[in-house]
């Protein structure tokens, strides 16, 4: 692949977009634009709400690494993480306004603005790991990333979140009917809420921020995360039963505005693109060893580990999918299509 940047068609986007309201194209504090100067360069802002610790976090600084390297220090991104630009809902709006270039979010904000998100919250779509993968990687999941181009968030990759499951204060959740009169912090999602519900129990969206002291103060009886995050939002000091039924499997995704996209010379949409392939595989390798690290310290820490029979909870939250089949308007069809074409996957 021929890496030498084409000065002029970069200059050329900069002045087309520097001049725009609001712009996500920033061009650096140190490299302002001068007229005698053919190598103007591109800053991209990604702005997301992980800590720096987080395997998610790590790979995206690997991807504006390979990125300055790539493009000889053409094309760089400045990474602004822990939530400072504002939650995934406002990061989300963000890129979509022109106002950031890039976000990372999970696919439960995204379902407002992509409503076939919403089967990463159905329980139990997914096999096992390598029919999640085998999608993902596959037609549809390529698919469903080009689908938030239409509200101008176009997604570029998908990065491991692994599985959630639940962690409770006083008792362990061995079988469905262990969620009886239990309020179980979810997401802002619909998909997600009525997932819980349709298990046993009660749903209650709480800001992420805000649930240590939730379970602390008995606000709630428990929630659902993966083993990482469990562990980094030290949870495990007030929840001491985590059972893995892995009843969802929600990916992280990397979007960029669909305007700003649709801007970039070929050549800088090729970089980006190969320095995100490199930065999903090294997430990839970081979050399994992430997962194992988690549930060995959690342990460490007091907190016992369940391995619930997972047929109990997935027989009873069949209901939600099949609802899908039986509902009479457009949008139901499309996502009863949907699984049924996910369903058909095999890895």
């Amino acid at each position: 692949m021929n890496r030498t940047i084409s000065f002029a068609a970069v200059a050329l986007l900069i002045a087309a977009l520097g001049a725009a309201s609001g712009t996500a194209l920033v061009v650096g504090q140190r490299n302002r634009p001068d007229p005698s100067d053919p190598a103007r360069h591109i800053t991209l802002k990604l702005g997301h709400a992980l800590d720096q610790q987080h395997p998610v976090h790590k790979a995206m600084v690997l991807f504006a690494d390979r990125l300055d390297e790539l493009s000889s220090g053409a094309v760089t991104v400045d990474i602004i993480p822990n939530g400072q630009l504002g939650s995934e809902t406002e990061l989300l709006e963000q890129v979509q306004h022109g106002a950031l270039a890039m976000t990372k979010v999970s696919t439960a904000p995204l379902e407002s603005f992509v409503p076939e998100m919403s089967v990463f919250g159905l329980p139990y779509l997914f096999r096992d790991e390598p029919h999640f993968w085998a999608v993902l990687e596959g037609p549809i999941g390529k698919e469903l990333l080009a689908k938030g181009a239409e509200s101008g968030l176009r997604g570029l990759c998908y990065y491991d979140a692994g599985a959630r499951s639940f962690y409770t204060v006083n008792r362990p959740i061995l079988k469905p009917d262990d969620l009886q009169g239990l309020k179980i912090r979810v997401q802002a999602s619909p998909t997600s809420m009525e997932m819980v519900e349709t298990l046993g129990g009660s749903p209650t969206p709480i800001s992420f921020g805000e649930l240590y002291s939730a379970l602390q103060q008995k606000m709630v009886d428990g929630a659902e995360n993966n083993p990482p995050s469990f562990h980094k939002t030290r949870h495990f000091e007030v929840c001491k039963h985590y059972s893995l039924d892995e009843h969802t499997r929600v990916p992280d995704l990397l979007l960029v505005n669909e305007e700003l996209w649709q801007q970039l010379p070929p050549q800088v949409q090729q970089w980006i693109e190969e320095a995100i392939e490199e930065s999903v595989a090294y997430e990839r390798e970081l979050w399994q060893k992430d997962t194992r690290d988690a549930l060995e310290a959690v342990q460490k820490e007091g907190v016992t580990i369940h391995y619930p029979d997972k047929t109990l909870f997935a027989d009873k939250a069949a209901p939600m999918l099949q609802a899908f089949n039986e509902a009479q308007d457009e949008a139901s069809e499309r996502i009863a299509a949907l699984i049924a074409r996910i369903q058909e996957v095999t890895p």
